[in-house]
Formats: C-alpha cells, structure tokens, sequence
C-alpha cells in the first residue's frame, strides 16, 4: 500500500512520513497540491493523508480531484483544533475519516490499518464476484486458481491508473474481456469502450478507421467520417493484434501517443484527444523489434504495465468452474436441460492441452451439448479430437499427477503386504520413516507412527 503525505507544515510532513514509513508502508511527501495531482495522474497513491490548507490549492478542491478521478482512493484528512467542522465536510464529500494535529502514532497507524482492511475487503469482494462468474464488477470472468487471482488483483490496481496497458496473451484467453473489465473498473467507465483489430488492414483503412476523414479526403468519401479514436471521446480504446500494425501506421500511433491529438485524413485542424489505449498482441512483440517489424519506441510507449494473461493449460483448476458456466450458458442458448459431465469425461477435459484456450473449451461444451439427448456429457459427446485421445489413453491411470501416482502405487504395496510397514518399505525402497509421512501426507488407512 502507497501513501502520499500532504501537508505544507515541514515538521507535520516529517513526523507522519517517518511514523508510516516505520510502520511498513511506501510514503511520498509533498509540501504543496499541485506536485502531489501531477505525481497521482501518473500513479495514483492507495491513501493520501491531505491537510485542508496548502499554500497552492483548496483542500477541499484537491479532495474533489481525487474522488472525481480516482475513485479508489482513500482520503484521510489532517486538520487543525479550529477546523474540526470543514474535517467533518470532507468526510461527507468522499473522505474516509479525519485526523486532528498533532497527529499521534497510534492513531496515524490505525487509521492506515483501518483503510488497508477496507481496501482489502473491496478487492476480495470483487475477486469473489469474479470468481462466482456473475455479473458484477469484472464480467464473463471465471476462475479461482491462482494465476487467474493474480489477474483480477491486477486490473483492480492498474484500472485506476490512466496510463496505457499491454496485454500478452495467446488467442482465447481473454484479451478482450480483460480491456473491458479495465474500463469497467476505472473512472472512464461510463464513456465508451471502443475495439479494434489491427490485423490484416492495409495502413489506408486503418488510417481512415482510427482517425476519420474529411469530406473529399479521397475517392469515395462523400461525407466527413468520425474515427474510432474521436469517437472513444473521455473512453478506452482496444487494439487487438497490434503486433499486425503496418510499420509506417506505428509511426502514427506512436505521434498519437506522444501529442494526445490526431489529424482526420485530409483535415487540416488537430483534434485533442482523451482517451486510454489498451493494446493486445498474441505474438512477441520483442521477437517482432529484432525482426525490425515493430518499433522499438512504440513498444515501450504501449507497454507501461504488462499483463500476461495465463493459457487455461496453465490454470487447469479452474476447467470445472468454466465447464459448469458454459454448460449454463448452452442451455439457455440450446434450450437444453444438461446437469453435468460425467467423470471420464471430466477428466479427459482435465488432460487435454486445449491449444485454443478457454475458446476452445466453450467451443468443446457446445459441441457436446448440440449432440447429447441426455441430462450429462459423455466422451462420445466431444468433437473427434478428444474422443480419439480417449482412445488412445486411458486418462484415469496414464494421465495422473505425481502424487496421485505415487499415492496409488504405495496403497497398492501396503494392500498387498497387509499394511506391513517393514516389508512395504523394502518393497518401495524408503526408509520407514519415509513410508509413514507418505501414508500421513496421502491419508493412506491408519497410519502408524515411525
């Protein structure tokens, strides 16, 4: 957690940054409003502990800025004796609690503890809501394994940030509703969310696409034309498969980036703009910079966070929960009545390596429910890619975990030596006390101690 100290008082700034600093958290002083506000647009600060007068700007208006802008930060007041009544105000107008001067160490730390369990709660609520795959806060997403944690707790941070974002991902994983959950989250949420894909254009129509035209810029157009950018006015804007850009467009986006304003094809009048770009790519874009096929400087223009998006190989925990999701979905869309997938079936979903990703699991799951008469999904059910793997394999013995392997084979020798623990150790080549937290670690009958 990151907190900004705001105060004009040089020995109030120093005593709180200390006391926070001590007590584990990243602090940055400011003696004046206006460092702190450029300091915040380019990374918001989690808790702002702001007293009401500086020299440069109201702190009233500073607290408006910051729950207009940023929403998810956390404002505690610091005041004087005399203006305990503008203290209450701002509580009323957005801040979280308020602290009269001097401010003790006991009270400068609970009042942290308090927004840290706050904020906490916020994020672990919209991962639950995220998890249980409804319709809140991050839409569509389904998931609770770690890597797909690791995911949400990201966009909550940096969809607060207004500052370009760079997804890696292959195809199917969700690049898409990664954007839009950025969007959804951040203060640009009620403007609007704009997608376009870069690939297989020519750098003519992307121009004309991104940044409009003017009437008789060209053959053909008959009337001025408003391009996404434009139309994306205070919104997000997603390029999907940047990494298919034309060079001599880069150059282009990369002006764009750089003056926050474009030119319409064949106008004359820079247009400013405000809007977030996210961009995405399924291919190294850093592979792409030493073909010379992507520029360099564009690259890190794009990429001021990264987030690399996990292949559903890689979360396979999360296959039940998606399973069951999808199986909602088609029912509603095939007007079916599917309960489930039956456990051979479940466990050749478990074991597939599933190249086009969750895509390609919701793909699978309506395949099967198109073809099934029944109330549960079976092998035979899925398209012939996997039901030739259930052929081939035999997923509930040749495709276990390690430790499922291993539990398996010393049950099989304790079963067979009657739970002889001297004789199933020779057997299995490992100490007794080795067997005994093996048979702990697996729940392996009544186990005995060493």
């Amino acid at each position: 957690m990151n907190i900004a100290v705001v105060d004009d008082e040089a020995i109030a700034r120093k005593m709180m940054s200390r006391i926070l600093t001590r007590a584990g958290y990243q602090v940055e002083a400011f003696a004046a409003a206006r460092p702190f506000l450029a300091k915040m647009e380019q990374y918001p600060f989690t808790v702002v502990f702001l007293d009401l007068r500086l020299p440069d700007m109201g702190g009233m208006d500073v607290l408006t800025h910051i729950k207009t802008r940023h929403q998810a930060t956390e404002v505690i007041v610091v005041t004087g004796y005399g203006s305990i009544e503008n203290a209450v105000e701002a509580t009323k107008k957005g801040a979280f609690h308020y602290l009269t001067k001097p401010c003790r160490k006991h009270d400068l730390c609970l009042m942290a503890e308090r927004v840290a369990e706050k904020i906490n709660l916020r994020r672990e609520n919209i991962r639950q809501k995220s998890n249980a795959g409804n319709n809140g806060l991050l839409p569509g997403f389904i998931g609770n394994s770690a890597a797909m944690r690791a995911i949400f707790e990201t966009i909550d941070k940096v969809a607060q940030v207004n500052c370009n974002v760079l997804l890696e991902a292959e195809t199917g994983t969700g690049k898409q509703l990664t954007a839009r959950a950025i969007h959804e989250l951040g203060p640009r949420k009620q403007k609007p969310f704009v997608y376009f894909n870069c690939g297989g254009f020519t750098e003519e129509l992307i121009c004309s696409e991104l940044f409009g035209h003017e009437q008789g810029a060209f053959t053909g157009a008959s009337a001025r034309k408003i391009g996404l950018f434009e139309s994306a006015a205070g919104g997000t804007v997603l390029l999907d498969e940047i990494g298919e850009m034309p060079m001599s467009m880069q150059v282009k986006l990369l002006h764009v980036l750089q003056e926050r304003q474009i030119l319409r094809v064949g106008g004359t009048r820079p247009i400013d703009l405000n809007i977030r770009i996210i961009a995405a790519t399924n291919k190294d874009l850093k592979q792409l910079i030493a073909q010379d096929k992507f520029r360099e400087d564009l690259y890190y223009r794009l990429n001021v966070v990264t987030i690399s998006l996990p292949r559903l190989c890689e979360r396979r925990e999360d296959i039940p929960l998606l399973v069951h999701h999808f199986i909602t979905k088609v029912n509603k869309a095939f007007s079916k009545n599917i309960k489930t997938v039956s456990a051979p079936a479940l466990d050749l979903l478990m074991h597939y390596s599933f190249p086009g990703n969750v895509r390609e699991l919701e793909n699978i799951i309506q395949h099967a429910a198109a073809l099934s008469e029944g109330e549960k999904l079976f092998p035979e059910d899925f398209p012939d890619r996997l039901r030739k793997l259930t052929a081939k394999y035999n997923f509930n013995e040749d495709f276990l975990p390690m430790d499922e392997v291993e539990k398996k084979h010393i049950s099989k020798i304790l079963a067979k030596t009657g739970y002889n623990i001297k004789t199933a150790s020779k057997i299995l080549k490992m100490s007794r006390t080795t067997l005994w937290r093996r048979m702990k670690k697996y729940r392996l009958a009544n186990y005995p101690s060493p």
